[in-house]
């Protein structure tokens, strides 16, 4: 069992680190390539970011742990909104000042929409994975548009600016895009092999500690980069990595294990995780979308997204051992 724990964690630090420089390298590339800071933060960056849930989810897979696909994909998504967006408004109270940001409220809840429809029948398929992955690329170009016909008076693209390194380059930003694929593509692999044998060893499924370790450690990268930008006066960056996550998590982290190896859908995810997901979706666009002007998550709401989290987390493990 200590092997298998330390497993995990070392993945999972192996992952937070390759995942930032992964995102450091493509970011520094694509601006030296002439790519504007707005369409590098809201594509590449939101990409990068969910690198890690992309790629846990490809070698459960490829191994036969569908559950931990599919808690990952869910979990990440409550950790998301409960432990990143109200944590980082339980530190500060975060502004969502951005038009650009308000436009991607309603893709993020299509997304889940759709996930769940497709899911709805027990099994996660070919079909589905292949409308999921067309999903993604429907919100890809539609952001990419977003970004390209944003006035330049928007916030966030001055916030991405000066968190993209300028001054990084190419050959050097090359050889950190491929350094952060292959310790991704490794540390995924250790992830995946320890939570299965945790679950096994444990006699819980595989679902649950993919809704909970995998799906926490996964979250680490939005939380890091969240929380500085939280603190670094950034609000509408934080906010929008919880939103390109989210719907990334919920159309290629969910369509790539479909497409690779069909696997049955877990009862609970349909019927517990899911309509969870969809409380905390709602409620956090009913608290950061603002109806007549910028949003605002203050540190009251931050503190019952991040209270909901923890007992959503605490009721897993109650029902895991029961």
């Amino acid at each position: 069992m200590i092997i298998w724990i330390g497993t995990v964690v070392g993945g999972l630090v192996l992952l937070v680190w390759s995942a930032d420089r992964f995102v450091f390298g493509a970011s520094a590339l694509a601006r030296n390539l002439g790519i504007s800071p707005l369409v590098i933060g809201l594509t590449i960056i939101g990409v990068g970011t969910s690198a890690p849930e992309m790629l846990i989810s490809a070698m459960a897979a490829l191994n036969g742990n569908g559950g931990i696909a599919i808690g990952n994909a869910v979990g990440s998504n409550i950790a998301n909104i409960g432990l990143v967006a109200g944590g980082c408004a339980l530190v500060l109270p975060v502004a969502v000042r951005s038009p650009t940001l308000r436009r991607e409220f309603p893709l993020m809840i299509a997304a889940a929409a759709l996930a769940w429809y497709l899911l709805h029948d027990g099994l996660l398929d070919l079909a589905d994975g292949v409308l999921l992955l067309a999903g993604f690329v429907l919100v890809f170009v539609v952001m990419s548009v977003t970004a390209f016909k944003a006035p330049s008076t928007d916030p966030i693209g001055d916030e991405f600016a000066a968190s993209i390194p300028a001054t990084t380059s190419t050959s050097i930003a090359m050889v950190w895009i491929a350094v952060g694929l292959v310790v991704l593509l490794v540390s995924a692999r250790m992830v995946v092999w320890g939570a299965a044998n945790i679950a096994l060893a444990l006699d819980v499924s595989e679902l649950v500690v993919g809704l909970t370790v995998v799906a926490v450690g996964t979250s680490l990268p939005e939380l890091a980069a969240s929380m500085a930008s939280v603190l670094k006066n950034e609000p509408d960056l934080a906010v929008g990595n919880v939103l390109g996550s989210n719907m990334f998590n919920m159309l290629p982290v969910l369509g790539i294990p479909g497409v690779i190896a069909p696997t049955a859908v877990d009862p609970a995810a349909i019927y517990r995780d899911f309509p969870v997901m969809a409380v905390f979706s709602v409620v956090f666009f009913l608290m950061a979308f603002g109806s007549r002007g910028p949003g605002r998550i203050n540190r009251v709401e931050g503190a019952v997204l991040l209270s909901a989290y923890l007992a959503y987390q605490g009721y897993l493990y109650l029902s895991s051992i029961a």
